[in-house]
């Protein structure tokens, strides 16, 4: 019987963290129950929406002249590999790019480079030392901040 009265009570804390969950004013099973059902079904409505507000807010040909290059950052044990990819030729960048490396203190292991119809780099880095607070997202954020810096002052040309 221990055990009959013990799922029971599982059961019951489990409703009341749904309810708290999906903020149901009820405290009757049927009307949580009720009560998820309904917000879970704006949930994936609110889903739809954002997936729809993407889609529609996704770079046109026109725009994807002005788009930034893509940058994604791979964590490795003691570093990252960085890809910088555009479709259009970037005179300039790769040296913007070595130096927020260096300003970062990483040392570049390996890298690959092609500037002639398009920019991309793919480099192997290493953090210099021990330098533990540099973050895939720090270094994101540095070399897209190099890029922008980049691409204003050959806006300004």
């Amino acid at each position: 019987m221990g055990s009959k009265e013990q799922q029971k009570a599982l059961l019951n804390q489990q409703l009341e963290q749904l309810g708290s969950i999906t903020n149901s004013p009820s405290v009757n099973k049927t009307s949580i129950i009720a009560h998820a059902s309904k917000y879970i079904e704006e949930l994936k409505e609110r889903i739809d929406k954002l997936n729809e507000d993407v889609s529609t807010s996704q770079p046109s040909q026109h725009d994807h002249e002005d788009a930034l290059p893509e940058v994604t950052i791979q964590n490795l044990e003691k570093g990252f590999i960085i890809n910088v990819f555009s479709e259009k030729n970037c005179p300039g960048l790769l040296v913007s790019i070595l130096e927020v490396f260096e300003e970062l203190g990483l040392e570049l292991l390996d890298a690959r480079v092609s500037c002639s119809d398009c920019f991309r780099l793919e480099a192997v880095s290493d953090k210099e030392g021990e330098i533990q607070c540099v973050d895939a997202q720090m270094v994101k954020q540095a070399v897209l901040e190099a890029i922008r810096n980049w691409k204003q002052r050959n806006q300004q040309d």
